[in-house]
C-alpha cells in the first residue's frame, strides 16, 4: 500500500501543480499531501508563487481549473484587447493578445482591461505605462509639442485632432499614424529669384515670406508640403508683380510693391490652409553694368543739381547788386553816405 503513495511537502513560497496522465486535477498548497499513485501516472509540478506571473507550458488547461483562481488572476485577451498589469503599485507589462495567468499570493495584481479598436490610447500614466515590458512592441508613443497640433489619420482617413500632450498608438489594429503641424510663426526665404521687369532689367530679388498654419487639415492634405508650395506661390507672385513694372518705379515704391504683393500672396495661399503675416522685399541686386549706369545717372543728376544751385546763388546776387544800384541812382544823398 505504502508503495503507491506518495508523500508531496509543498512549502511556504510553493504551489503543487497535480496532473495525472497530463490531464490536470488540482493545485497544492503549503503543507505535506498524500496521493495515491498505483501506476506511477502522478506528476507534480512545483511553482514559485514569489514571481507573479505563472510561466508553464500547459497554462491554458491550469487556467480553466476554478482550483488556480482563489490564488491567482486570470487573463484573457481577444483579438481587439490589451491589458495595463500593475503589480504592487508599479506597472509591469502591456499583453497583447492571449492567454496570462499572475498569482496574487505574495503580489497586489491589478489588470486594467483596454479596448484596441480606437488605434489612440490615453493614459494619465502614459509615459510610465510607455517604458513596462511588451510596451514597445504593442505601444507606439507619440509627442505633439506646445506650439504644435497633431493629426490621427487611422486607414488613410482623419480620425481626430490631438493638441498638444502625450499620446499613444496601438500598433498591428489599424494603419495609423499622427501628423505634426507647427503652428507658430515661420520664416520662409525666397530667394535668387532672378525677374525681368517691364523695361527689360533683368535683377535679382529676395523676398521673406512671415506665415502660419491656418487650416492644419487642409494644409497637409490639399498639397504633398505645403512649404513647397508657398515657395512656388511667392515666386509666382514676385514675378507676377515685379515684371509688371518699370526698374525705376519698382525702386521708387519698393514699400508699396511689397504690399500689393503681400495681398496677392494672401489671397492665393489661403486655398491650402495657410495665412501670410507679412512678405517683405529684402534685396533688389543689378547688373554689374546696370550699376554702372545708375551710378553715372546719380552722379549727372547731382551734378546737375549743383550747377543749377550755382546759378540760383549768382542770379540771386545779380539781384540784390542791381536793387543796390537801382536805390543808389535814386537817392543821391545816400549814395554820398
Amino acid at each position: 500500500m505504502w508503495a503507491i503513495v506518495r508523500r508531496i511537502k509543498i512549502r511556504e513560497h510553493e504551489r503543487g501543480l497535480v496532473f495525472r496522465e497530463n490531464a490536470f486535477e488540482g493545485v497544492l498548497r503549503p503543507g505535506v499531501h498524500w496521493l495515491w499513485d498505483p501506476l506511477l501516472r502522478l506528476r507534480i509540478d512545483r511553482l514559485s508563487v514569489r514571481d507573479a506571473w505563472i510561466d508553464h507550458a500547459e497554462l491554458d488547461l491550469i487556467a480553466r481549473s476554478r482550483e488556480l483562481r482563489a490564488e491567482a488572476r486570470i487573463v484573457d485577451l481577444k483579438d481587439h484587447e490589451r491589458a495595463i498589469v500593475r503589480i504592487d503599485g508599479r506597472f509591469e507589462a502591456v499583453l497583447g493578445p492571449g492567454l496570462y495567468a499572475l498569482w496574487t499570493v505574495f503580489h497586489a495584481v491589478e489588470v486594467e482591461g483596454v479596448n484596441a479598436r480606437g488605434a489612440l490610447f490615453e493614459h494619465a500614466d502614459l509615459a510610465a505605462i510607455s517604458v513596462a515590458r511588451g510596451a514597445s512592441r504593442l505601444l507606439e508613443a507619440v509627442v505633439v509639442e506646445a506650439g504644435q497640433v497633431g493629426l490621427l489619420f487611422r486607414d488613410g482617413r482623419h480620425e481626430a485632432t490631438l493638441a498638444s500632450g502625450v499620446y499613444g498608438l496601438w500598433k498591428g489594429v489599424a494603419r495609423a499614424k499622427v501628423l505634426t503641424v507647427e503652428l507658430r510663426e515661420q520664416v520662409l526665404d525666397v530667394a535668387g529669384q532672378e525677374i525681368m521687369t517691364a523695361d527689360k532689367v533683368t535683377l535679382r530679388l529676395n523676398a521673406v515670406v512671415t506665415y502660419k498654419v491656418a487650416d492644419p487639415l487642409v494644409a497637409v492634405t490639399a498639397v504633398e508640403d505645403y512649404r513647397q508650395a508657398l515657395y512656388r506661390e511667392a515666386q509666382l507672385v514676385l514675378r507676377a508683380g515685379i515684371g509688371a513694372r518699370d526698374l525705376d518705379a519698382l525702386l521708387g515704391e519698393k514699400d508699396a510693391v511689397a504690399r500689393e504683393l503681400d495681398e496677392a500672396l494672401r489671397a492665393r495661399v489661403a486655398a491650402i490652409g495657410l495665412a501670410v503675416v507679412s512678405l517683405g522685399i529684402r534685396d533688389v541686386i543689378l547688373p554689374g553694368e546696370m550699376k554702372e549706369l545708375m551710378n553715372k545717372v546719380t552722379e549727372a543728376r547731382k551734378a546737375a543739381e549743383a550747377s543749377l544751385i550755382t546759378r540760383r546763388e549768382e542770379t540771386a546776387a545779380m539781384r540784390s547788386q542791381a536793387n543796390t544800384a537801382k536805390i543808389l541812382e535814386t537817392n543821391p544823398t545816400l549814395m554820398r553816405l
